[in-house]
This record gives C-alpha cells, structure tokens and sequence, in this order.
C-alpha cells in the first residue's frame, strides 16, 4: 500500500531545476574556457559561464531569502540521529533491498546524510565557488588590494577545485536520485511535488 506526501512546493521545485541546469551550463562552459572540450569557442564559453554566474547569483540569494522567511533553513540543520543506520543503508542496505531506516514528513525532508552533504554545498562549496569565482572576475580591479601571498593563478586554482567539488556532488546526487522504490521515483517527486511512499 502506498501513501502521497506533498513534499516540495513550486518553489522549491523551481529552485531546484533552475539550479541544476544552471550548475549544469557553468560546468559545461567551464570545462570549455580550460579547453577540456571544443563544442564552444572561448569568448562563447566565457560569456556564457558569467551569464549563467549572475543568473545562480542571483537565484541563490533569493533562495536564501526564501529559506529565511519561510522557516525552510531548519530542513538543514545536521543531526546524529540515526546517522549511522542512514549511512549504513547507503552502504549496504540499499544493495540488499532493506527498507529505507529514515521516514520522510514536511517537516524533515532530508535524512540526516542529506543533511550533512547539503549543508555542506551551502557553507563550503557554494562560497568557495561564489569568492573564488567573483575574485576572478574582477581581479583586475581588485588586484591591488590584495595580499601579496594571493595571485591569480590561485584563485583560479581555488574556482577550479570548487567546481570540481560541485561535479562530485552532482554525480553522486544523480546517483542517489535513482535509488528510490524505482529508479525514477524521486525524480518524478522533483517534477510534481508529490513523493509516493510503500
């Protein structure tokens, strides 16, 4: 038997797609400005990487605005509770087909594995790639008041290793949409909000 829980807004679907279409394009462009492909030319793929910046800049301070007002920041506070059970499903239950040990409500979207990676996006890959990638971008202005031990190569380096970061996170969180009571349940919940439950 099997249960419907209303579980993501339109926002928050929203949020999510513009996102990752968004992380998607920058990843795409940026490997073209290193020249690891040639689907783009260089200046095509420079304008399209600062357009697309801006655009997730700008989605993601109104999503923070969001997360603020609506009291949805609380769905990533880290918890212990249960965290080895989760853990240990990942790594083992879920190829054996035990049940999932955590029980998803409105209230707690994300299990506390979730959590954790989530929370780590937010506070370390997401500035790591917002500081490292406007400081690249206006270097030239900013040069000067920089110290001495920081160039340019650097904060390349640091953007570089960050979107690195944000591709490991993107496989894995492909990887980890599949993984529902069909390969395609979670997804179809990102689409209609609505997450069936057995």
């Amino acid at each position: 038997m099997s249960e419907r829980l209303y579980l993501f807004t339109r926002f928050e679907r929203f949020w999510h797609w513009s996102q990752a279409a968004l992380i998607i394009t920058l990843l795409f462009s940026g490997f073209a400005i290193h020249g690891s492909h040639s689907l783009l030319d260089f200046r095509t793929a420079v304008t399209l990487h600062e357009s697309a910046a801006w655009l997730l800049i700008g989605l993601w301070v109104f999503a923070i605005f969001w997360h603020v007002t609506t009291g949805q920041w609380r769905q990533y506070i880290p918890t212990l509770s249960n965290m080895q059970r989760v853990a240990l499903y990942y790594a083992h239950g879920i190829f054996t087909g035990a049940p999932h040990p955590y029980k998803v409500t409105q209230e707690r979207k994300h299990n506390p594995v979730q959590r954790i990676a989530y929370l780590g996006v937010l506070l370390l890959i997401n500035p790591l790639i917002w500081l490292s990638g406007l400081l690249y971008l206006f270097w030239g202005k900013l040069a000067q008041h920089m110290p001495e031990w920081l160039n340019l190569e650097q904060v390349a380096l640091v953007h570089t290793f960050a979107a690195f970061l944000m591709l490991i996170f993107l496989i894995v969180h492909l990887y980890l949409a599949t993984t529902g009571h069909t390969p395609l349940a979670y997804l179809k919940a990102m689409i209609s909000g609505w997450e069936e439950r057995h």
